[in-house]
């Protein structure tokens, strides 16, 4: 020990002095290990003796202030990517808010229509990634019949408001389907030059 430094015998460097705890077993009044070696020896014994135990402890993580690292994605992420929760020691959500939006899109699947993400995925690429309706857009939205609750399909947004708007009706479908090809509204030849309007 000397100018206001000591040796550590965990890290082999000069440590100021404010870098040992107190000690009143050794002649100096310090550890013989700095600080940082002490925390790191005693994660380590820790981690040890929970995986003795069946237990994993996760690696402490350096976050710098005003961030908070999500365990669910790895990323470490500023404070306004965090719901509030003030039940929470540091009054935030224990997963980001990306995470959360992912578990609930998974949550919404599994409740609404009793399959997994892997089952959606499978479904639409069965469809060759389209909506089954319009085959052009991309199929996002799980259609179902309301009364059944059986999955039919994945459309995209415009196919799935269309038939929801529609009531799920197949003859209001089809009498819709017979006004755009002009049944309803154009007029027939019934001889030469006489027309009859729709009724």
């Amino acid at each position: 020990m000397s100018n206001g430094s000591k040796w550590c015998r965990g890290c082999a460097r000069d440590i100021p002095l404010s870098g040992f705890a107190a000690d009143r077993n050794r002649s100096d009044g310090l550890q013989p290990r700095c600080r940082e070696c002490v925390a790191a020896y005693s994660a380590e014994h820790y981690r040890r003796r929970q995986a003795a135990k069946g237990k994993v402890v996760k690696d402490h993580v350096e976050v710098p202030a005003g961030c908070k690292f999500c365990r669910q994605c790895g990323e470490i992420k500023p404070h306004s990517e965090w719901h509030k929760n003030a039940t929470a020691s540091d009054g935030l959500s224990t997963r980001c808010k990306a995470c959360r939006a992912i578990q609930g899109r998974a949550g919404h699947l599994k409740r609404s229509y009793g399959m997994t993400e892997g089952e959606r995925d499978e479904m639409v690429a069965g469809q060759g990634g389209l909506c089954c309706i319009c085959l052009k857009a991309p199929a996002v939205h799980v259609d179902h019949c309301h009364e059944t609750g059986r999955v039919r399909g994945v459309l995209c947004f415009n196919c799935n408001s269309a038939i929801g708007k529609l009531g799920d009706d197949p003859d209001t479908l089809r009498r819709a389907i017979s006004y755009l090809e002009g049944h309803a509204w154009k007029p027939t030849i019934v001889a030469q030059g006489v027309y009859r309007q729709p009724s």
